[in-house]
């Protein structure tokens, strides 16, 4: 495994995304827990969650207590994991997801999540996505405040233009840590804020990350898997699999760069995972940057 920063922290250069284990199509427990000791035993320190990756109405929280428990049943050392989790969002049970960038709503949100995470700070609290009804100013506010109480260690933002992390940064200061965008092979129309963020010093974290190249856990059934891309005929040459190829295009695009691919299974995290060691040639990537 590689290895990249979020602030002063030292994490794989790929992370997991945890949503699927949590929301609709979710596997049991047992094959959910199993997947986050293989991306473990992989290397990966970096795990993204939130208080809303739920799938009925009334489980706030059960990705948060699910990796809790897959940390303290896994027998190695986990002193080096990040736990990533998020607050703003919500899911009333119905498939669609609600905005609440409120700071009463954001702190309230940090503190349960540190309750169900174990931990008296958490490692990196993310604002999940800028509420219209609010002030940008006053949800950033939120994270201060937070930073500030030490309820968090650090502070990201998720889901935001160029001009909501300069003002974040001009706010938070070294506090703000991460950018989590939407980025992929298919979605490409966050590279200023790419770029921003590896300007200040701060770790890109693209979610849904193989889009383009396979079905995001947010797409639903009716989401479409692109075939016989760039990234499948390098993938073909390579002897690995497109989402391999795709994974290690985005860790070409910038050192800032930390995908979280999502997985069920611990087949798809092991198989990302091994996105860290793939090189691709120059000529590769001219050719996948071109697609």
């Amino acid at each position: 495994m590689q290895y990249r920063r979020t602030g002063s922290t030292r994490v794989s250069a790929i992370g997991l995304g945890a949503m699927p284990l949590s929301i609709e199509g979710r596997p049991d427990e047992a094959r959910a827990v199993a997947t986050v000791h293989a991306a473990l035993d992989a290397g990966v320190t970096l795990i993204d969650t939130a208080d809303s990756y739920h799938w009925h109405a009334g489980e706030s929280g059960h990705n948060e207590l699910l990796i809790a428990r897959a940390l303290a049943s896994y027998p190695g050392d986990t002193s080096a994991v990040l736990v990533a989790t998020k607050g703003g969002r919500g899911r009333p049970g119905d498939g669609s997801w609600t905005v609440n960038g409120a700071p009463g709503h954001l702190k309230r949100a940090a503190q349960d999540s540190a309750r169900r995470l174990g931990v008296e700070a958490i490692g990196l609290y993310q604002l999940h996505k800028p509420d219209p009804a609010v002030p940008w100013a006053e949800s950033v506010g939120a994270l201060r405040e937070l930073l500030d109480a030490g309820t968090i260690r650090a502070a990201g933002i998720s889901n935001v233009t160029t001009e909501q992390i300069r003002s974040a940064h001009a706010v938070l200061g070294d506090g703000l840590v991460s950018v989590q965008n939407q980025y992929s092979p298919a979605v490409r129309d966050s590279e200023a804020e790419l770029r921003l963020s590896a300007e200040l010093g701060l770790a890109f974290l693209p979610w849904s990350p193989l889009g383009g190249i396979a079905r995001s856990a947010l797409d639903g059934p009716s989401g479409t898997t692109s075939a016989g891309t760039a990234f499948h005929r390098v993938a073909a040459a390579r002897e690995v699999s497109p989402h391999q190829v795709a994974l290690a295009w985005l860790l070409s695009r910038s050192p800032a760069v930390i995908p979280l691919p999502g997985a069920s299974r611990p087949e798809s995290i092991r198989d990302s995972a091994a996105a860290a060691e793939l090189r691709l040639s120059s000529g590769e990537l001219a050719l996948l940057d071109a697609a």
